[in-house]
């Protein structure tokens, strides 16, 4: 089931199925290293539940729920 990674639960791990950001943000958003294939985790939720923060390659990154909304994921079986 694919899903926009700012639904991703705290502690639960997906896989990148699509970017469809626009302009800048897309070129930002794969150098971070979102591409199709890649595991991400989410790791911290702001107490507003704005920004949020994912583990991707190794590296924590916060963003935005706007822009999180823009890359859709698929869920791993298991929780992280």
């Amino acid at each position: 089931m694919e899903l926009p990674l700012s639904a991703l639960a705290r502690g639960r791990s997906a896989y990148i199925s699509r970017v469809a950001c626009p302009g800048d943000m897309a070129r930002r958003i794969t150098e971070l290293g979102l591409l199709p294939g890649t595991r991400i985790s989410c790791e911290l939720v702001s107490p507003a539940g704005d920004p949020a923060a994912y583990r991707v390659r190794g590296a924590l990154i916060a963003l935005r729920a706007q822009d999180a909304r823009t890359v859709s994921v698929t869920l791993a079986e298991e929780p992280l």
